[in-house]
């Protein structure tokens, strides 16, 4: 569905909210700035945005279509179609997921596409409430707004992940647990789900940044090679993070192969005590008739003297070696 609809007219007055019926001939004007945001878009968004501004239908078949695409910017004659991700907060996930924003840059138009509630334009929106200022600056700039604020958030969930990996290194070094492994590889997924992601599109914002698309003028390249600048250092904290995962796992698995070295030490050391006194058990319980000890009065004692000295003197050794 259309969520809102913002037209700046020409003589750059207070941006007004306007009607679906009214897009038509304001985006044919070519003069003002119009901002159309649509939301889980339907089919019959995808016919308003054909016949309206009669975008490509593969292009609008994208925003329709609930399957991932990849960040990418596609060419057409008066306009761009760019996908970009940002993080999906509304959804309730131990991993991150991500989410795309699809926007289509005209003359006079920006036209974004969601399925979910998107932080970037609704801090764009709000500013627009407050100052009008996005709508002021054309319309590369407008869309440098809404892209800068989708990069901006997704520092915050690298420095919760950053956060959670430090605790689950602390609990790996401390205590390991069965859970600690369902975590690391929650950690592993999740910055994997922003590597996919980040590497395109920091690709993306470069060629924004180089000049090659016409429709952005030159005033707007310093700012798109500003988000590049922050998508290349998320880029590297993302990489880094993927390593301290990496690590991490290795250090349980270290951990848990150590603790199951110490069991099967200390079980080996109980079998190296009991194996000869079980010989000795063994010899005294064949009961044959010529074994004289089986008459002996004092037999039965002495054999356990003998055992319980045998097992406290291997016991002693291990002691001395540090087996145990």
């Amino acid at each position: 569905m259309i969520k809102f609809a913002f037209y700046l007219a020409p003589d750059g007055k207070v941006p007004q909210r306007i009607s679906k019926d009214d897009m038509s001939g304001l985006a044919a004007t070519g003069k003002g700035l119009l901002w159309v945001d649509v939301e889980d878009a339907t089919g019959e968004d995808a016919q308003f945005l054909i016949d309206v501004f009669h975008f490509h239908p593969l292009a609008v078949a994208d925003c329709v279509s609930k399957d991932i695409h990849p960040p990418k910017i596609d060419q057409f004659e008066d306009y761009l179609f760019i996908i970009v991700h940002g993080i999906n907060y509304h959804i309730e996930s131990d991993v991150v997921e991500t989410t795309e924003l699809a926007l289509f840059l005209g003359k006079n138009y920006v036209v974004t596409s969601h399925d979910v509630p998107m932080r970037s334009v609704a801090s764009t929106e709000e500013r627009l409430h407050v100052s009008g200022r996005p709508l002021r600056r054309e319309v590369d700039m407008l869309a440098h707004d809404i892209i800068d604020a989708l990069v901006d958030n997704i520092m915050p969930t690298l420095d919760e992940l950053d956060e959670k990996c430090a605790d689950i290194e602390s609990e790996v070094i401390e205590r390991p647990r069965k859970e600690t492994l369902s975590s690391i590889m929650q950690l592993k997924r999740s910055v994997l789900a922003l590597s996919r992601i980040i590497s395109p599109q920091r690709e993306l914002v470069n060629s924004l940044a180089r000049g090659d698309y016409p429709l952005l003028g030159k005033r707007s390249h310093i700012y798109y090679r500003n988000i590049y600048d922050h998508l290349a250092r998320i880029e590297m904290l993302t990489q880094g993070l993927r390593d301290l995962a990496d690590g991490v796992l290795a250090t349980y698995l270290s951990s848990v192969s150590n603790r199951m070295n110490e069991v099967m030490k200390v079980l080996s050391i109980v079998a190296a005590i009991f194996m000869p006194l079980t010989l000795i058990a063994g010899i005294y319980g064949m009961n044959f008739v010529n074994m004289p000890e089986l008459q002996w009065q004092y037999g039965y004692f002495v054999v356990l003297g003998v055992i319980v000295l045998v097992g406290a003197a291997l016991a002693v050794f291990f002691k001395k070696r540090k087996w145990f």
